[in-house]
Order: structure tokens, then sequence, then C-alpha cells
């Protein structure tokens, strides 16, 4: 069935539309070209149900592969797969979830070369099992050339790390003569991070209800629209991926300046 896309003044009360006509309303008007999420909530969606906290990680497993196959229209989704701090986490848990995911994103290369997606991974590969990395990093080969989507991984990912890490790329090229202080500003800083190459998000996306960013993208999120929902994870649907960029889509981005007609 073709839907007819809602005009850009049109004002669509989004609340109780379905997953078609949220996806009118969102292809009425330009999408955002960068959209993060951090997929919470896993381990209690698995324990209001009596069942253990790897039973919740398989589902948001399968949430995430429906939320990619959805971003069509969109150039990049940056999704939070692990973060640094998760290492302290039972080792179990840690385990079950880095084979998880590793098993996952492999099974899923025939679909992303199907559908022209790039994967990529953001993180630091020390501290991560071998046989994990490699078969992540196998399907990031697979799929360098692809040029639809951009599927960005946060992997052993913390945001103070990479500042980190961008700080000490830098102080190499101070020291290795390539680069002089004062010429450090946002540009420099820009290159040197994890997504040097790629637009901040228009929108970050957050599960579970929680109200912080939980040390994800901390450079790159700095005018960022936030879009925080109280469903877990693996509850999370097409229609709720839609819905938040139809609310997107409604705001006015400033980015410090003032709105005109406002004093």
């Amino acid at each position: 069935m073709a839907l007819e896309p809602v005009g850009v003044g049109a004002q669509v009360e989004l609340a109780g539309l379905g997953e078609a006509e949220l996806l009118a309303v969102v292809r009425g008007q330009p999408r955002p070209e960068h959209v993060a999420i951090i997929m919470d909530g896993n381990g209690r969606w698995a324990t209001r149900r009596g069942l253990p906290r790897v039973a919740g990680h398989r589902e948001g497993v399968k949430a995430a592969r429906t939320i990619v196959r959805a971003a069509d229209g969109l150039r990049y989704l940056t999704l939070y797969a692990f973060s640094s701090e998760n290492w302290s986490r039972p080792e179990g848990e840690v385990s079950t979830l880095l084979s998880l995911l590793e098993r996952a994103i492999r099974s899923e290369l025939p679909e992303l070369m199907r559908r022209n997606v790039r994967l990529r991974v953001l993180g630091r590969p020390h501290g991560v099992p071998v046989q994990v990395r490699r078969g992540i990093d196998h399907v990031v080969q697979a799929t360098r050339d692809n040029a639809g989507l951009t599927l960005m991984m946060a992997f052993n990912y913390g945001g103070r790390d990479e500042l980190i890490d961008a700080c000490r790329a830098l102080a190499r090229e101070v020291q290795a003569g390539e680069l002089q202080p004062e010429e450090i500003g946002e540009k420099e800083i820009q290159r040197a991070l994890y997504t040097a190459d790629v637009p901040d998000p228009d929108l970050l996306i957050r599960t579970s209800g929680e109200m912080r960013v939980s040390n994800f993208l901390l450079w790159q999120i700095a005018y960022t629209e936030l879009w925080i929902t109280p469903t877990l994870w693996p509850d999370f649907a097409v229609a709720d991926l839609y819905r938040a960029i139809a609310e997107f889509q409604r705001r006015t981005r400033r980015f410090g300046g003032v709105e005109r007609g406002r004093a």
C-alpha cells in the first residue's frame, strides 16, 4: 500500500498513530541525517518476566535488527551496544553478551550486503576477546564498500575514552612538530575522534526512561536533540522510531542562537 506523505505544514497528533501513519508523517518532512540510540533496559525487561538477564539481551538483539531494517532513509545510525563500563558486570553476563553480539553481527552479514549497509565500530579494540573482535572485524571489512546506511556500533566504547584517545593523538602530532598547540581547535579535535568523518547526531534516542547520556558521544551530542522513552529496549518497535523522528521534525534547532521572532 502506497503511503501519501503528510505535508510539511500539517500538524498531526502523533499519539495513537500506528506504524503506517507515522511513516507517512516522517516521509512528509526532511529526515535527520544521523540518529544515535542508547539501547537500555534489556536486563530489566528480563527481570520483570522472571527470566535471566541474558534473555533480555537476546530480545534486545532482535529489537536492534528490526530498527536497523527500518532505518532506510537515514545516512547514519549509531547504536550503543557495549560500553567500557559494562566490563564491571558479572563475568558470565559479559561473556554471554559479547558472544551474543558477535554471533548476531556475523549472521547479519548477508542481510547487510543485500541492503548495502556499511558497518563501522566505535571504541577501543584492546581488551575485547580475540574471537569476538575477529568476527566483528570480518563484517566491517566485508561491508566497507557499501554505500547505503552506515551502521555504527559503539562497542567497548566510552565517551571519555574517546576524548582521551583524541587528546593523545593530537599530543603526538605536537610532539612530532606537525601541529602547534595554539592551532588546536574544534576542527582538530573533531578529526581526532572515532567519528572524524561523520556528522554529529541530529537525534539521540534513549530507552528505559533514564535521564542521562551514560558517557555516550560526549563531544558529538553538544547540540543533539534528545528523545527519551520509558519503553525498555526489547519492546522498542518501528513505530517508536518513527514517532521519535516525527517529534524531532517538529522541533526548531537553534544551536545556541535565538528563534526567529523571539527576543
